[in-house]
């Protein structure tokens, strides 16, 4: 059975590592990040989890920003975790949707049953356990790309990849964005690298023509996914 993936942004060290170990005890799959940006920048994390627990009081930008960004690229449900208690940031994180909130320091136990609760509301499947291009189906989370009755299996760097071309359908992204977020390196070498992924993309989709990753020359690729 597969595992619960949760994000968990928490900037204090000895309270996330506690926090990690308890829920990694309850057979979830923890991402863990102190810096909300660095989750923000990791694409493939962001998109393969199910839950996302945030600290409201973060360096460089507050959990309730971190929460709003969040819910530009993906739709998972989310808790606010946080040491101060006014009725206000009660009433900011219900503006924001959040799913529950609860305060620090909180007994481990109740946040397992309250991430259950939520899960258990909202049916449990992400938008991103299947994702339809064309004649194939992509199932980020088992890192599988399958065509009729062929599996194939992907690397993390493929998934990331795929997962971020599949945000720019019918759109072109270009090489830098696809750097910034895959690579975390704008150079020229890396450049190659990434052209060498595109290839392999290209080649597991060929038995769909109608699949398109155009490049364009200087710019990057225009994106063609079919839905049907």
């Amino acid at each position: 059975m597969k595992k619960v993936a949760v994000l968990l942004v928490e900037d204090e060290y000895d309270f996330g590592f506690i926090l990690k170990q308890y829920l990694e005890m309850y057979e979830f799959n923890v991402h863990w990040y102190q810096n909300p940006m660095q989750a923000l920048d990791d694409f493939t994390a962001v998109n393969q989890c199910d839950i996302a627990i945030l600290d409201v009081m973060l360096p460089e930008m507050d959990g309730f920003t971190l929460a709003k960004k969040l819910q530009k690229k993906t739709d998972f449900p989310f808790l606010f975790l946080t040491a101060k208690n006014q009725q206000i940031d009660r009433i900011l994180g219900l503006k924001l949707g959040a799913d529950d909130y609860i305060s620090k320091p909180c007994d481990p136990e109740e946040l397992i049953l309250r991430i259950k609760n939520i899960l258990n509301r909202k049916g449990y499947k992400s938008v991103n356990d299947e994702i339809l291009i064309g004649n194939y189906i992509f199932k980020p989370k088992q890192l599988i790309l399958q065509h009729s009755d062929t599996d194939y299996q992907l690397t993390e760097r493929e998934v990331s990849l795929l997962l971020l071309l599949t945000q720019y359908n019918n759109q072109v992204v270009t090489r830098e964005i696809i750097l910034q977020h895959v690579w975390k390196n704008t150079d020229y070498f890396t450049g190659r690298s990434m052209d060498v992924f595109i290839s392999r993309l290209r080649k597991y989709f060929q038995n769909d023509d109608r699949i398109k990753i155009q490049s364009i020359r200087g710019v990057g690729f225009h994106v063609v996914f079919p839905v049907d």
